[in-house]
C-alpha cells in the first residue's frame, strides 16, 4: 500500500517538478540577460557622458580623422610595418637598361585619340577599347 502511494506521489509530482525545474532555469536565464543588458546600459550612458565633453571630442577628432589645431604640424607615417612578403635577392644591375617602347609617344596619342574622338561612350565600349 505504502509503494502504491509512492509511485502515485511520484506520479503526481514528477511533472510539476520537471516544471519548476525548467521554469527556475529560465528565470535565471532571464535574471542573466537582465543583469548583462544593465551593465551594456551602463557602459553606454558613460560613453554618451564622454562625448558630452569637448576634450574627449577634441581628441577623437585627432585620433580618428587626424585634425590638427591651427598651427600645429602633423606627420602622418604611412606603411610602419615590417614588411611580410619575402624579401628578392636577384642582383641589381648597375647597368642602365634601354626601354624598348616608346611609351611618352603611347601616352601622349593615347590622350589625343581619345580627346578627338567623335565616338560616345557606349560605342567606345562596344568596340572594346574602354574596359
Amino acid at each position: 500500500m505504502i509503494l502504491g502511494v509512492l509511485i502515485v506521489f511520484v506520479v503526481v509530482l514528477a511533472p510539476s517538478l520537471r516544471l519548476y525545474i525548467e521554469q527556475r532555469q529560465q528565470l535565471a536565464a532571464l535574471q542573466q540577460s537582465v543583469a548583462d543588458k544593465k551593465s551594456q546600459n551602463a557602459q553606454l550612458d558613460s560613453e554618451v557622458a564622454r562625448w558630452s565633453d569637448p576634450a574627449y571630442i577634441k581628441a577623437q577628432a585627432r585620433e580618428r580623422l587626424y585634425f590638427v589645431m591651427p598651427g600645429e604640424t602633423s606627420f602622418l607615417v604611412i606603411d610602419d610595418q615590417a614588411p611580410t612578403a619575402p624579401v628578392d635577392d636577384t642582383p641589381v644591375s648597375t647597368g642602365i637598361q634601354n626601354t624598348k617602347v616608346d611609351w611618352l609617344g603611347a601616352i601622349f596619342s593615347s590622350g589625343v585619340s581619345a580627346g578627338l574622338s567623335t565616338q560616345t561612350p557606349e560605342e567606345l565600349q562596344k568596340s572594346g577599347t574602354i574596359q
